[in-house]
């Protein structure tokens, strides 16, 4: 199967994709699975799953305060801002699959740092080793050696924020069923896709500008 692991809604302060869009795109570039994975907010993963049961995987790209983290199979919104080890441990407290996402990014300021990341290590569930809006490949490289490196399965995403930009990054993998074998199908999976052009960065800041100017309705 194709699962797309890292893709931002409306309910993302940075994106306009609507829901429905969300599920269109998917079905026309063939992804079997979509991790929708809103900063701090899981309100759309959830709505999104009630529309398409089979197709969304509920998860949160969560703001710590030394980076992000991405997580999986979550039933309840984690908050941001909390620090590295506290997210964790409210991941991991309701059963959640815990990530981080472009770690080897450079020039994201959302990326965890070094330190971060070599503290928290151990607690990981998976690395996102392929993520489409990184701008160098070298970035991925690095990831997965990292990855590799530690032992953890290799996920993947487009980190979508424009319908365009979904199913540019995805991971192949052995169907699952849910979050019972989850992890053991994405450790034999592999990252497949490629990076986003510069110029769609732009529809995150365009966004962001809507949102400020007018009232947006989501859905």
């Amino acid at each position: 199967m194709k699962a797309d692991l890292h893709v931002h809604t409306c309910y993302s302060a940075d994106s306009l994709t609507s829901l429905d869009r969300v599920i269109e795109m998917a079905h026309r570039r063939g992804l079997d699975k979509v991790a929708i994975t809103d900063h701090d907010r899981l309100q759309g993963a959830l709505k999104l799953r009630e529309l398409a049961p089979d197709l969304v995987i509920v998860g949160e790209e969560i703001r710590t305060t030394e980076g992000e983290l991405l997580c999986f199979f979550l039933t309840e919104e984690v908050p941001g801002g909390l620090s590295p080890e506290e997210t964790i441990a409210r991941v991991h407290d309701q059963g959640g699959i815990l990530g981080v996402s472009h770690p080897m990014d450079r020039i994201r300021r959302e990326s965890m740092g070094w330190s971060a990341l070599i503290r928290i290590r151990d607690h990981l569930d998976c690395v996102e080793v392929l993520n489409a809006r990184c701008l160098l490949p070298a970035f991925n490289r690095r990831a997965l050696a990292w990855a590799a490196g530690l032992g953890l399965a290799p996920s993947a995403g487009s980190d979508a924020h424009h319908p365009a930009e979904i199913g540019r990054a995805y991971v192949e993998m052995p169907s699952f069923n849910g979050r019972s074998d989850f992890l053991e199908k994405l450790a034999r999976g592999q990252a497949r896709g490629r990076l986003s052009p510069l110029w769609m960065h732009l529809f995150s800041a365009w966004a962001r500008i809507r949102k400020r100017l007018s009232p947006y309705e989501r859905g």
